[in-house]
């Protein structure tokens, strides 16, 4: 008999230990309660119009209020603060533009952290260092929430027609809840490790598309100058061991795509300053962890020089543009 109490006391202290992870996997199954989500940008926009379209009510804020309008025209509640969202939803998505603003909307006077509510799921889609996702993990566990980082790939495109991919990192446990929402908003939805993983992948991605988007466009320019016809081109480098997205998906030469940025002026799309921002994180966790990567160093370097020289708002594809004024054409 004493065996038998001594083992279902450690059941329940394995139970209590685990209760909140617990509390927040059920949200698996509480299907279409209110979601909130923090930042509506080029990405966040119509990732939350994705969540309105699989029919779950939004609660919504973002810093510019004028960005929440459509989406209260769709039906979703427009709050005035991340405090707010944390006092009417517990699962929540956030969808912002570097660390700094992360920080802020969940750790600031009026941040997630001051309303949020035992057993939330926090989600932040945002592309920062793994460190702070890390420091956003604890935080949020002192409040009895559960933070995840899921940062995406596809770009504005790919939001719009919930095709994005989400890089995935957390407890485990709780990925199958997290993964409910992000099938609404992708097509692909990968579980990467532990908090921050997602992020490591998500920089170690955008640091390649970098480097090919620079490739790309150099090779382009320098196939033009030889006299070839950049439809042609292209044609032959995708049916090539040269294809690569940058050339197949999204080339950087006006004309030879319809769809891109490059063939709207370079409007829209993956803004040239975000890629700097995404490339110094790269070079920061480089360092770091003593990684050498030159030409990712090469490529933040471009990049940077580029937001100096007119081009910080416009599709980071522009660096062909960029390439040619260069040679002075």
């Amino acid at each position: 008999m004493a065996a038998l109490f001594r083992g279902t006391r450690n059941v329940l202290l394995r139970w209590n230990k685990h209760v909140d992870l617990a509390f927040v996997s059920k949200r698996s199954m509480a299907s279409k309660t209110p979601i909130g989500f923090i930042g509506l940008g080029n990405m966040g926009s119509p990732m939350a119009r994705n969540l309105l379209k699989n029919g779950y009510p939004v609660i919504a804020t973002d810093v510019f209020p004028e960005s929440c309008k459509e989406l209260q025209d769709m039906g979703a509640q427009v709050v005035d603060s991340p405090a707010e969202v944390a006092e009417k939803a517990d699962r929540i998505i956030t969808m912002l533009p570097s660390s700094p603003n992360v920080v802020e909307v969940y750790t600031g006077p009026n941040g997630i952290l001051k309303k949020v509510k035992k057993g939330t799921l926090l989600i932040d889609s945002s592309t920062i260092d793994p460190a702070v996702s890390k420091e956003m993990a604890v935080a949020a566990e002192k409040m009895g929430a559960v933070f995840m980082d899921a940062p995406v790939s596809g770009g504005v495109g790919a939001a719009s027609l919930a095709k994005l991919t989400f890089m995935v990192g957390g407890v485990e446990e709780e990925y199958h809840a997290a993964q409910e929402l992000l099938t609404c908003m992708g097509a692909n939805v990968v579980y990467c490790g532990q908090v921050g993983t997602g992020q490591a992948a998500k920089i170690c991605n955008n640091m390649l598309l970098a480097i090919g988007m620079i490739g790309t466009a150099e090779t382009m320019n320098l196939g033009i100058r030889l006299g070839l016809d950049p439809k042609l081109l292209a044609k032959i480098l995708n049916m090539s061991s040269g294809r690569c997205w940058s050339s197949d998906t999204y080339n950087p030469v006006p004309g030879v795509m319809e769809g891109v940025p490059s063939a709207n002026n370079y409007q829209g799309g993956f803004g040239t300053t975000l890629m700097a921002k995404d490339l110094g994180l790269a070079q920061n966790t480089a360092t770091n962890t003593k990684t050498p990567i030159p030409l990712g160093s090469l490529a933040h370097q471009i990049f940077r020089v580029m937001c100096s020289r007119g081009y910080a708002n416009k599709d980071f594809s522009s660096v062909f543009q960029f390439l040619r004024e260069e040679e002075g054409q």
